[in-house]
């Protein structure tokens, strides 16, 4: 998509304004949001969805050291996670596996979870519901089975036979 400002360069910054219940969507580029003052509060040099990236991947978990956050290249582009931090893009397609193992916690912490499963439609997914929901069950029972809360698994395992049962009759 090309900027609606400037006409020339890509738009990078997608936002919707509601001002007074009047809902308007802009779509324009880094050099046009700086000049038009789109900016969020408390950061200087204007907006840039690159720099909010980069400050997210910033987050280091304490189990892995920094020295080992420099050493990590891709070995296609020669990107390193920490030119990847600052810049918040990668060099080529192949940078998302190499840097998979420091990816994987951000995708946790910002979406939840670092599996996509879409939504299910209510009125005829209700067999899909509940074997997402089994499955999600039969991963807390095994977590409590190493644990060794084996009253709490026996519990699970009973909600398990009931959503079976419950399919079984649809």
């Amino acid at each position: 998509m090309i900027c609606q400002e400037c006409g020339k360069r890509p738009a990078t910054l997608h936002f919707t304004k509601i001002v007074n219940g009047d809902k308007n969507e802009f779509h324009i580029c880094e050099n046009c949001a700086r000049e038009k003052g789109e900016m969020i509060p408390g950061t200087s040099g204007g907006f840039s969805i690159h720099n909010l990236l980069s400050g997210l991947l910033d987050f280091e978990p304490s189990s892995i050291s920094a020295a080992k956050s420099q050493a990590i290249r891709c070995e296609n582009c020669g990107l390193t996670y920490s030119q990847f931090s600052k810049l918040g893009r990668f060099g080529c397609g192949s940078c998302y596996q190499s840097f998979s193992e420091k990816l994987d916690p951000l995708f946790k912490r910002v979406h939840g979870n670092t599996v996509h499963v879409g939504k299910v439609p209510k009125r005829s997914g209700g067999i899909i519901q509940c074997k997402r929901e089994i499955d999600m069950l039969k991963k807390d029972m095994m977590t409590c089975i190493e644990a060794e809360e084996f009253e709490q698994a026996a519990k699970i395992r009973d909600q398990i036979r009931d959503i079976e049962k419950k399919i079984a009759g649809l």
